[in-house]
């Protein structure tokens, strides 16, 4: 990861989460892969419920931890957890919305959206960003392992969600955007 500053710089969160529908959340969200905290504390902000934000780097989990405990949200929980190993460890239909962002590119992205999709409720949504294909991106992982929209789309659908929409991402040139639905 880039410095803290370096990386915030490359996204709007407010912005990315309007286009991706976390908006008034009264549920929990489920963030897969929290980094810094970026989108976290964002989410908090607009969820009643709680935030479990995710990472196996213990780093991240306690960048996360200071981020929310510096902006004053009491609704996040950062854990360190391979949830591709072992799963995010809720239960069933238990989370509103699910984030994966800039994380498909990981070796089994069937096997990560069939579990953002098994703890969704039915009509949850998960909200996917990834870097574009493009050598100008100031970052991101190599190029040949960046996922595009259609893949994502058609892994979505193996995965069990019902349908995919592509979003731009306001303040975010080097992303793209989708917004997945579990059947309701």
């Amino acid at each position: 990861m880039p410095p803290q500053e370096l990386w915030g710089s490359f996204f709007n969160p407010e912005g990315v989460l309007d286009a991706l529908d976390c908006r008034e959340l009264a549920g929990d969200v489920m963030e897969f892969g929290c980094g810094y905290g970026t989108f976290t504390i964002a989410a908090a902000q607009r969820s009643a419920g709680m935030v479990y934000a995710l990472d196996i780097d213990p780093l991240m989990v306690a960048a996360t931890t200071d981020h929310a405990t510096s902006a004053g949200v009491k609704n996040v929980v950062a854990e360190r957890r391979d949830f591709i190993a072992d799963g995010c460890g809720r239960p069933d239909a238990s989370i509103s919305y699910t984030m994966l962002f800039n994380i498909l590119h990981l070796e089994e992205p069937v096997a990560l959206l069939r579990e953002a999709h098994r703890v969704l409720q039915p009509s949850g949504i998960a909200g996917v960003m990834h870097w574009n294909r493009d050598r100008r991106t100031p970052r991101g992982p190599p190029m040949q392992i960046r996922p595009s929209p259609q893949e994502c789309i058609q892994w979505a659908e193996e995965a069990g969600f019902q349908s995919a929409e592509l979003r731009d991402l306001p303040g975010c040139p080097w992303h793209w955007g989708l917004v997945l639905l579990k059947q309701p």
